[in-house]
């Protein structure tokens, strides 16, 4: 059972570490703000969830896997929300081509000033 449990890890590690790649790669070849966001959170959240769970199949220890969980809940919270951060700022410097959006939901919050003492 433990040489299973180690070809297991051993597999994950690798699975993780492509997506990990194609995450790198992606944030190098996309040209625009949105794709290249894209690129930076989704395959390398998952390429660290399954690095993660290798190490905790590889470990068997309840206490590497609650500080495995921890780094997984924090990581899980803060791409995206970066992501997002990046993106509305990208929008604001005018540096995403406005043409290649489908909805442009800020429009209007763009058009309109901000009210005064708020």
């Amino acid at each position: 059972m433990n040489a299973v449990l180690d070809i297991v890890s051993v597999v994950l590690i690798l699975l993780g570490a492509v997506l990990c790649l194609t995450a790198a790669i992606g944030l190098l070849r996309f040209h625009d703000v949105p794709s290249r966001l894209h690129a930076a959170t989704k395959p390398q959240v998952l390429g660290l969830i399954l690095i993660c769970l290798a190490v905790a199949l590889s470990a068997r220890s309840w206490a590497v896997v609650a500080f495995l969980f921890a780094i997984v809940l924090v990581q899980l919270a803060t791409a995206p929300l970066s992501a997002h951060m990046v993106g509305r700022a990208a929008y604001r410097n005018g540096t995403i081509d406005e043409r290649s959006l489908f909805v442009d939901e800020l429009a209007q919050s763009r058009e309109t000033p901000p009210a005064a003492g708020g």
